[in-house]
């Protein structure tokens, strides 16, 4: 369990981290992708259990009294969380595990799971952004506003991640994110139980 890890992409809602995460799970051997738990109403398209779990306000405040939650936050009054029993099944099994989760969510992991690495992924832009969130059509333009304003906020807090990957096109991003796996993997901690083994040392 100590010798896998946990790859945690956070950024600004629009920025492209569902599509970033799909594309590691076809590129990245042995990684899974930890489904989030939520109180928001599903969006056109989402599918219960493939792009989230949706449940009830008091279901989810149920499993944080059972200590069934390993990181919540509330954002834009609503609720997300990452399954602390799905994480730690990943790992026995010897699975790395890939979260898509907040700014604050990545925090706790980090404390939680030191061996986590943190990657916030940021628009080229913030007019790309916005761009992107209106092609959603997904909200009004007062909620629209409210979560641009609140985009510089988060960005400010990407200075305590590891890794900052721009999302300005996905094939770059996808690259520099492999990469940052790749370096992770090649690590001396990682490595020198096999260098051991083939040179006896």
């Amino acid at each position: 369990m100590e010798n896998r890890d946990i790859f945690v992409i956070s950024g600004p809602s629009g920025v492209g981290k569902t599509t970033l995460s799909q594309l590691l799970l076809k590129n990245v051997n042995n990684l899974a992708f930890s489904i989030s738990y939520t109180t928001r109403p599903p969006r056109a398209g989402e599918k219960n259990g493939v792009d989230y779990f949706f449940i009830g306000k008091d279901e989810f405040k149920s499993m944080i009294a059972k200590g069934e939650i390993l990181e919540w936050a509330e954002v834009y009054e609503h609720y997300y969380g990452t399954s602390a029993r799905f994480v730690k099944e990943a790992l026995m099994k010897g699975h790395d595990v890939l979260l898509d989760i907040d700014v604050q969510g990545a925090r706790h992991v980090k404390r939680y799971f030191s061996q986590a690495v943190l990657i916030f992924i940021l628009p080229p832009s913030l007019e790309v952004l916005k761009h992107r969130l209106l092609k959603r059509h997904t909200e009004s333009k007062e909620a629209l506003k409210k979560r641009l304003k609140e985009v510089k906020e988060e960005i400010k807090n990407s200075k305590k991640f590891d890794y900052i990957v721009i999302n300005k096109d996905l094939k770059s991003a996808l690259g520099e994110i492999l990469a940052i796996i790749t370096a992770t993997k090649t690590r001396i901690n990682k490595k020198w139980p096999q260098v051991k083994k083939i040179f006896h040392v």
